[in-house]
């Protein structure tokens, strides 16, 4: 692999996030001194702007067609290799409830979880209060509600189920789960290998889209507990249940006696300086230039 295409940009709600990630890939990969690098900016869901002769593809794109099989598809369909899982590994993930069932079944532990659709409506929480509300097609906690009473219950569903239906079609979903109570964590894999625990501290506890993003109050500390290896080992079971490979973040809630429960997997992580799998990679001594080549050494298409 030569001449390389870092893919950025595109048309979800994540796309500014998207163009600093894939910014900051292209000029790691260039000060590498081994790779041809093309920063491929993409304005509709289309490879029209990719260059003919790309060997592999770094895809730096979040949430929408970047991350939901879309572009992954499309690069299976011309043979060129790209990082992160494949087009249905990708699409799995990229919905939260397909998601669920996939882990439940592999015996990978997450929040206790319901779906409410207008034609099967849920009059109040059946998991209890405080509740997460979901949309269950988008990333970057976008349509994400956290619901401490049943009087804003009803408003959060119907929220969830907008956004769902404006963006994906049919009449809407919503993804309720159980809030855990406790610490949120964090385990970054790269080729099945499971990056050290990230603790995530946001400020009043919630790690919503602005303290993802913008918010210089959150703190990222690597915690030394009992929990960790398991967590880690946990972290490649979703992995694997999911059919990843590649790189993939694996989001956890931990509660204060240490039990874990999975929240999500993100198959095209952020590399941001925001972003928490090169925070993991740096504890371990790998700089983001030689974080970007070992993701990029992942490259595969179907």
């Amino acid at each position: 692999m030569k001449r390389i295409c870092v893919l950025m940009g595109g048309t979800s709600n994540e796309r500014d996030v998207s163009l600093v990630s894939g910014k900051n890939v292209a000029e790691a990969l260039g000060a590498l001194g081994t790779y041809d690098v093309v920063p491929v900016r993409l304005d509709a869901d289309s490879l029209d702007a990719l260059p003919g002769d790309a060997d592999a593809c770094y895809i730096a794109l979040h949430g929408g067609w970047g991350e939901n099989g879309g572009v992954q598809a499309a690069l299976d369909a011309r043979g060129i290799p790209y990082t992160g899982p494949g087009a249905a590994a990708s699409r799995l993930a990229m919905d939260k409830i397909a998601t669920k069932k996939v882990l439940d079944a592999a015996g990978v532990p997450t929040a206790a979880w319901a779906v409410a659709t207008p034609s099967r409506p849920l009059a109040d929480s059946p998991v209890g209060y405080p509740c997460v509300v979901k949309a269950p097609r988008d990333g970057s906690s976008v349509g994400v509600y956290l619901v401490n009473r049943a009087e804003d219950f009803a408003h959060a569903v119907s929220e969830a189920q907008r956004i769902d239906r404006e963006k994906f079609g049919g009449e809407g979903e919503a993804l309720v789960e159980a809030y855990v109570p406790g610490r949120e964590t964090t385990v970054g894999v790269i080729g099945h290998e499971a990056l050290p625990v990230v603790e995530i501290c946001a400020p009043n506890g919630w790690y919503g889209y602005e303290e993802k993003y913008n918010s210089d109050e959150t703190r990222y500390p690597f915690p030394d507990d009992p929990f960790c290896p398991e967590m880690q080992r946990v972290a490649l079971a979703a992995f694997d249940a999911a059919g990843c490979r590649g790189v993939t973040r694996v989001d956890f809630r931990v509660t204060p006696d240490g039990k874990m429960y999975v929240l999500e997997l993100n198959t095209s992580p952020g590399m941001t300086g925001h972003s928490l799998v090169p925070k993991a990679a740096a504890k371990v001594g790998i700089d983001f230039p030689h974080l970007c080549d070992r993701i990029l050494k992942t490259a595969a298409h179907d």
